[in-house]
């Protein structure tokens, strides 16, 4: 995770993100205060998350005014509670939803360019209110895509990242995270390929990917340990025979050639071979005659 500081909402958002190591937990990857640079416009992100079936765009906005009651919130326009327009820390233009759209869809664009278009990029809106209010969210539309949460603690974004998790399909893998932190220039809070293998991204780990990076090292490490366990995997297991195998009653000799054993071990052998055939043909003789029917 990246430092940041900023509005009281940045950090409310951050020490929520700090704070979500346990099971119950989203799983995934988070990275804060980055930018990215496309179509000649710079776009600041308060937050990012990435799972294995999502990415999701976070925007951070709280409230000024001191309100109870429906927030209610358009698809396009200003935001109200009761008529009364409401404002937001930092005096942006816009709505928080106008920055969201507009976040999306640029990272969603620049990832098409990189081939990662079929990936899927969400927005979120949090909105923490101030000590002492109580707003409630009316949303006046519907867009699982574009969504907007009330900020008055981490249990409703945490319930929001979940669903929107176990709603899609794996679609990013490791490579995919290490390619993106690469673009954006955050290569140095890019986490090692066993942290992201712990949070459930998958496919093959080009560990190159790391390097130049803080986690390099770590990446080394990974390849190795993947390599022994393929060279374990490729490793034909050993066989160990019973005392009765003709290769056992009449082992071959490494120093010289015995045609004795050798014509021993293949009577042997086939001679077994000829007895279990007899057993076989024997229950199968039995069952017809003695069987049901």
């Amino acid at each position: 995770m990246q430092n940041a500081a900023g509005t009281t909402a940045e950090r409310v958002l951050i020490e929520w993100l700090r704070t979500w190591k346990g099971p119950d937990d989203p799983q995934g990857v988070a990275t804060v205060n980055c930018s990215l640079f496309h179509a000649d416009r710079l776009h600041q992100f308060d937050a990012m998350i990435w799972t294995p079936t999502t990415c999701v765009v976070i925007e951070a906005e709280g409230l000024v005014e001191r309100v109870s009651g429906d927030l209610e919130i358009p698809l396009n326009g200003p935001w109200r509670v009761g008529g009364q327009m409401v404002s937001f820390e930092g005096g942006d233009r816009g709505t928080p939803l106008d920055r969201s759209h507009q976040h999306t869809h640029a990272l969603q664009s620049w990832l098409s360019e990189r081939g990662l278009g079929q990936r899927v990029v969400q927005g979120v809106v949090v909105v923490v209110p101030p000590h002492g209010a109580a707003p409630t969210i009316r949303q006046l539309w519907n867009d699982p895509g574009l969504q907007v949460v009330l900020g008055d603690g981490p249990g409703r974004l945490s319930e929001c990242l979940t669903t929107l998790t176990v709603q899609g399909r794996a679609q990013w893998t490791a490579n995919d995270i290490a390619l993106t932190f690469r673009g954006l220039g955050i290569l140095p809070y890019l986490p090692a390929p066993q942290d992201l293998v712990g949070e459930g991204f998958g496919g093959p780990v080009d560990t190159t990917l790391w390097y130049g990076g803080p986690q390099q090292a770590q990446a080394e490490a990974f390849f190795e340990e993947q390599a022994q366990v393929d060279q374990n995997y490729r490793r034909a297991p050993a066989i160990t025979m019973p005392w009765y195998s003709p290769w056992n009653l009449y082992p071959k000799d490494t120093e010289r050639i015995d045609p004795g054993s050798a014509a021993l071990r293949i009577l042997l052998a086939v001679g077994m071979l000829i007895g279990l055939a007899w057993l076989v043909w024997f229950a199968i003789s039995a069952f017809l005659t003695y069987g049901p029917g």
